[in-house]
């Protein structure tokens, strides 16, 4: 059998998923009911994706991972699960001459069917996969590339890189040292006349080695970053990039932009820009930047759903926010990332908000 890679199976499977939260909110609505009906009807492709969503999401519903106790590396299996990636490196080299997204995005199905298939789970009860069947794990699978896949295109390119919930420091060629957050990447060049880092996904704290003879640059979406030497740090989500100096002194710059950006930033400062040159500025005192280093999550007035996708890193699972408008109101606090659901609860708490578990991995939150 082949991978879903038709656009209306991919589009009938992410409606369904959509309906899953729907109805989880409101399981006594009859017109909701009766909505869903008609849209399984439309489509032969409709009443697939939802018979296989919602066979995947009661299973899901009725196991746990494993914990560290129960697995030889203490990391649980949907931690494995969300990483899945890289299974040798002839895979490595076959994707990487592959053509396109198409080639990741079967790497990243076929991923997900072998670990599906394998016996990664601890069961409650009687559910197992074998009640999906071929159509349904295809679709299963391929929810689970539209996680994955993008990560691992990043991952194939990156020289270090984090999983979820994974800080770690890397130390280069020069001595300079790397701290990246969760699901962060980077690509490093470094030679005898060059020091380049390229901040792929996520973010990153950076502690240079001074050499005014070969300065040190970051490259990010939006921004590069040269100095001399300095700790700082840089972020990069949603076509915005953000640098934040803890110590020293940094020039941003974003060349195509006309006009060019080019902002001298020094410890406390931050800036954000986007990729078409806008530039907010910003200061912080210096023991507040990077605060992700010891767990802390800052919020000074931000949209609630900035937040939560800085958030996201440390869950081992999926968040979703069902209210648009919940999603834009600001958030003010400081959160413990190394309990993220915690942390989600405080959150919507102070937006008079609700979370749910709809399965162990996937938590909602929704107008109360």
């Amino acid at each position: 059998m082949t991978g879903m890679t038709n656009p209306a199976q991919a589009k009938a499977a992410k409606e369904a998923t959509d309906w899953i939260i729907r109805l989880h909110e409101a399981p006594e609505d009859r017109k909701l009911k009766a909505e869903l009906d008609a849209w399984c009807a439309q489509d032969p492709l409709h009443l697939d994706a939802w018979n296989a969503t919602r066979r995947t999401a009661d299973l899901m519903a009725g196991i746990a991972p494993l914990g560290a106790d129960q697995a030889k590396d203490g990391k649980a299996d949907w931690q494995r699960f969300l990483d899945a990636r890289r299974a040798s490196e002839d895979d490595l080299a076959d994707v990487r001459t592959a053509a396109g997204e198409d080639a990741i995005a079967a790497r990243a199905e076929e991923t997900a069917k072998v670990i599906a298939a394998q016996s990664r789970f601890k069961k409650r009860g009687n559910t197992s996969w074998r009640g999906i069947g071929l159509g349904g794990l295809a679709i299963a699978a391929s929810l689970v590339a539209a996680i994955i896949g993008p990560r691992i295109a990043t991952e194939m390119q990156a020289d270090h890189f984090t999983k979820t919930a994974e800080i770690t420091t890397v130390t280069l060629a020069d001595n300079s040292t790397v701290t990246l957050a969760p699901e962060s990447a980077i690509k490093v060049r470094m030679d005898g006349t060059t020091r380049f880092v390229e901040l792929l996904s996520g973010e990153a704290f950076f502690e240079v080695t001074p050499d005014p003879q070969k300065p040190f640059t970051v490259g990010a979406d939006a921004v590069t970053v040269t100095v001399l030497g300095t700790g700082f740090d840089v972020s990069d989500t949603a076509g915005r990039s953000s640098v934040a100096v803890e110590h020293g002194l940094v020039r941003v710059e974003n060349a195509p932009t006309v006009p060019p950006v080019s902002e001298l930033l020094e410890a406390g400062q931050q800036a954000r820009v986007s990729r078409d040159g806008q530039v907010r500025r910003s200061t912080a005192p210096a023991s507040q930047i990077a605060a992700w280093r010891h767990n802390q999550l800052i919020a000074q007035d931000q949209p609630l759903g900035e937040i939560v996708d800085r958030l996201r890193r440390y869950y081992t699972g999926t968040i979703v926010i069902t209210d648009a408008e919940l999603s834009r109101q600001t958030v003010t606090g400081v959160y413990r990332l190394d309990d993220p659901v915690s942390a989600l609860r405080g959150m919507a708490r102070a937006q008079k908000a609700t979370v749910r578990e709809i399965t162990p991995w996937l938590l909602v939150v929704s107008p109360s």
